[in-house]
C-alpha cells in the first residue's frame, strides 16, 4: 500500500540459466544478474496521529533447476523485504519448496521432473487474497532447500531530506553570523575597556598636584 511505480517499470523478470559449481558441500550458482527498480512512496494522510510506518516493498523470487534432459523442478521460494536504510546491503535469504506426502511424488520429481508449485507467489508471505487477522498454514508441508544471496544498492530521495539540509545550511549561516558578531563585540568590548582605562588615567593625572608631577618627572 501507498507505493507506486512508473507504468513503464518492469517489476518481474527471469534470470539466465547458470551452471553450478561445487563449493565445499554445496552446489553454488553465481547468477550476477543485475536489476533496477524505482518506486515512489506517497503518504496521503500526513496529519493523522499516530503516524503509521510505511510497509516497504517485498521482492518475491522462485528458483528453478533444469537438467540435461530439459526437465525442470522447483527448487525453492523466498521473499525479501527491501532495506529501509540507503547504502549497500548483502542479504542471504533461505528458500523452501512444497512437498507431497509419500515417496511416489519424490520419485516422480526425480525421474520425470516437475514438482508442486505455488499459483500465487504472494503466498510465500501473506497472500494477496487474505482478509482475516490470522493466517493458518496447517497441513502445508515444506522442506528447506538452500539460500539465495542478494547484493542491493539502495538510494533514497525525498523533499524532506532537501528541506532538512537547507535548514541545516541556514542554521549554519546564522551561527556563522552570530560567531562573527560575537568576535566583533569582543573587539569592541576590549577597545571600550581600553578607552575607559585611558580616561581614568587622564583623570587621575589631572587630579594630582602639579609639583608632585614635576618631582616624579625629574626623578624618572
Amino acid at each position: 500500500p501507498e507505493w507506486s511505480s512508473s507504468p513503464f517499470q518492469q517489476l518481474s523478470g527471469v534470470t539466465q540459466t547458470c551452471a553450478t559449481k561445487t563449493v565445499g558441500w554445496d552446489n553454488v550458482a553465481y547468477f550476477c544478474y543485475p536489476f533496477t527498480v524505482e518506486m515512489f512512496y506517497t503518504q496521503e494522510d500526513e496529519g493523522v496521529f499516530p503516524y503509521s510506518l510505511p510497509q516497504w516493498p517485498v521482492l518475491y523470487f522462485e528458483v528453478l533447476s533444469l537438467d540435461f534432459w530439459q526437465r525442470y523442478r522447483v527448487e525453492g521460494y523466498g521473499s525479501l523485504v527491501l532495506p529501509a536504510c540507503p547504502g549497500v546491503h548483502t542479504l542471504t535469504i533461505p528458500t523452501w519448496r512444497p512437498v507431497d506426502l509419500g515417496t511416489v511424488a519424490e520419485m516422480r520429481r526425480f525421474f520425470i521432473g516437475g514438482s508442486p508449485e505455488l499459483e500465487d507467489l504472494t503466498y510465500i508471505r501473506i497472500p494477496s487474497t487474505f482478509k482475516g487477522k490470522r493466517l493458518s498454514r496447517f497441513g502445508f508441508r515444506t522442506e528447506t532447500t538452500g539460500s539465495v544471496t542478494f547484493r542491493l544498492c539502495c538510494l533514497q530521495q525525498s523533499k524532506a531530506f532537501l528541506e532538512n539540509s537547507a535548514l541545516r545550511q541556514r542554521m549554519q549561516s546564522v551561527l556563522d553570523r552570530l560567531g562573527g558578531f560575537s568576535q566583533q563585540s569582543s573587539v569592541y568590548n576590549v577597545l571600550e575597556a581600553f578607552q575607559r582605562a585611558r580616561r581614568r588615567m587622564q583623570e587621575a593625572r589631572e587630579s594630582l598636584p602639579q609639583d608632585l608631577i614635576n618631582t616624579s618627572a625629574s626623578t624618572v
